[in-house]
């Protein structure tokens, strides 16, 4: 099992990536992320980083059913707690998926998509999967840019599920920030 740079190494299983107890409680919660998250700080945040059509990263079409890399709509957010950040959300979603599967998805600006997405009875979240990604990887760099550093110290965990709503499927990336050690304190 090799580190590729470029694309991540997905297990279905917590322990393909070996999280510390801590961290394992992050990675495997299927709640709600954001609720959780409100619950470990004293202020929370949604920071847009962008939602824009791109090329969809390399380990990404097939998990939405693409028959190779093409055009999606992507949409890149940092989850702020207490002013720092603590996760890259990273979603993207076929550009033929349409408005009646997905009416909420164009106009979230800097609004919580996990709120969006645990409110509306019709969504069904897929399995949980997860990953340790490198300093190469597109969304570790996404990071760095983000926050204006060179480098994290990784890997960095990461975990990932599609959601369904109607015939259409999104894929939800979160990758945790070194700072989610900081919300050790217990829920609020």
């Amino acid at each position: 099992m090799g580190r590729s740079l470029t694309s991540a190494n997905w297990y279905a299983h917590a322990n393909g990536v070996h999280p510390s107890p801590y961290m394992r409680d992050w990675l495997t919660d299927r709640s709600s992320l954001t609720t959780k998250l409100i619950a470990h700080s004293d202020q929370f945040r949604v920071q847009r980083l962008h939602q824009r059509h791109a090329l969809c990263l390399a380990d990404e079409y097939a998990a939405i059913g693409l028959p190779r890399r093409l055009q999606v709509q992507e949409r890149d957010v940092l989850l702020r707690c207490d002013g720092r950040p603590t996760v890259l959300g990273h979603t993207v979603l076929s550009l033929t998926a349409t408005t009646s599967e997905w009416p909420f998805f164009g106009t979230l600006g800097e609004r919580s998509l996990g709120t969006t997405l645990f409110g509306d009875p019709l969504v069904a979240r897929g399995q949980l999967h997860f990953a340790r990604l490198y300093q190469g990887h597109p969304l570790v760099q996404r990071m760095c840019e983000a926050v204006g550093v060179s480098q994290f110290p990784t890997p960095l965990f990461a975990r990932r599920s599609t959601f369904r709503r109607k015939s259409g499927v999104m894929l939800v990336t979160e990758v945790f920030f070194p700072e989610i050690d900081a919300l050790r304190t217990t829920a609020r």
